[in-house]
């Protein structure tokens, strides 16, 4: 099994994908997840110009890459997220419009859909992204929950997303949530009640990235095997614990890269991740999609990361064995 290793362009957007193409090509990468912002995918054009898709397929052949998913993280934040400033700097200005808070919301799922249509134009069958949580806010019980709030929030959640599905299904195009604190799954309860409260659709599957578990003490190996039927793409980036007695596991209001934080990001092979076990893991549950660097790392020079991570990857990956270690010591009758 050869997994295609990809680079995710969200962290590169601020170059034009002309560009990202070429680095990423010249890197070795076998292809991209193209990110929805910057210029390296435009929902919009991709419905509205029947030449935009065979365009941005002709830049990727000159380039030797394949697209396998699209990231559609900041505009499924709002669709079950309580909302504030932060995401009127991360959404589109039509998608936020005047602001209002259910208008926002609609405009957000409306456009998931459109994301939906836009990929199967592009030829791709994966959306990654983020859901946005109602209950986020509710994460530390003080004051005291609401139990049964918490259980309407997923209901909020199935609510908001099964329109939503509906056209991913009309698409033959499957969503996968990144799972991920702020997001209404981020651990194994979290993603067990999620999955159930949206009936267990196949439309509705999981982008793995460890790095978001490890920092929560929480094994990705054993999640890929819990949730193997659900692993619909993987991300590769890598987290970098420091909880020193001085240091806190909630990242104290500090921004990343910030020295005083008890854990942060950084470039695949250089933290805390067992990549060799989530291979395997992998391996075993027969997932044959892309590894997806997203590459954050502060202290760091992306351009360097980003070779180094290819490098990390195609070291490390585990080639399942075609038989046991030990059938050559067994005797066999001619």
């Amino acid at each position: 099994m050869t997994r295609p290793v990809t680079l995710f362009t969200g962290q590169w957007a601020d170059l034009p994908l002309a560009e990202v193409a070429r680095l990423a090509a010249g890197w070795g990468y076998d292809g991209l997840e193209l990110a929805c912002w910057g210029d390296h995918f435009d929902v919009d054009a991709a419905l509205a110009d029947p030449g935009y898709c065979d365009g941005l397929r002709e830049l990727l052949d000159r380039h030797g890459l394949r697209c396998f998913a699209i990231g559609a993280h900041l505009v499924g934040q709002a669709v079950c997220d309580p909302l504030d400033e932060r995401h009127r700097a991360i959404l589109p200005a039509e998608v936020w419009g005047d602001g209002d808070q259910d208008g926002v919301r609609a405009r957000a799922a409306e456009w998931m859909g459109a994301a939906a249509r836009a990929a199967a134009r592009l030829g791709v069958r994966h959306v990654n992204g983020f859901t946005g949580s109602p209950i986020w806010h509710l994460l530390y019980s003080f004051p005291p929950n609401d139990y049964d709030e918490i259980e309407q929030g997923y209901e909020a959640v199935a609510e908001a997303w099964s329109p939503i599905l509906d056209v991913f299904d009309a698409e033959g195009v499957r969503f996968a949530l990144e799972v991920h604190p702020t997001e209404i799954a981020y651990d194994f309860v979290t993603t067990r009640r999620t999955l159930a409260a949206l009936g267990n659709r196949p439309a509705f599957g999981l982008n793995l990235d460890p790095s978001h578990l490890v920092h929560q003490g929480v094994d990705p190996a054993a999640f890929a095997l819990e949730f193997a039927d659900r692993i619909y793409h993987v991300h590769v980036k890598d987290v970098r614990m420091r909880l020193d007695g001085r240091r806190s596991l909630l990242g104290s209001h500090l921004p990343f890269g910030d020295e005083a934080r008890g854990w942060d990001f950084v470039s695949p092979g250089r933290g805390d991740v067992d990549f060799d076990s989530l291979f395997r893991a992998l391996n075993r549950i027969g997932y044959a999609g892309p590894l997806s660097v997203e590459w954050e790392d502060s202290g760091m020079a992306r351009e360097q990361g980003a070779r180094e991570a290819l490098e990390f990857v195609r070291r490390t990956e585990v080639t399942p064995a075609a038989a046991a270690f030990d059938d050559a010591m067994q005797r066999r009758n001619a």
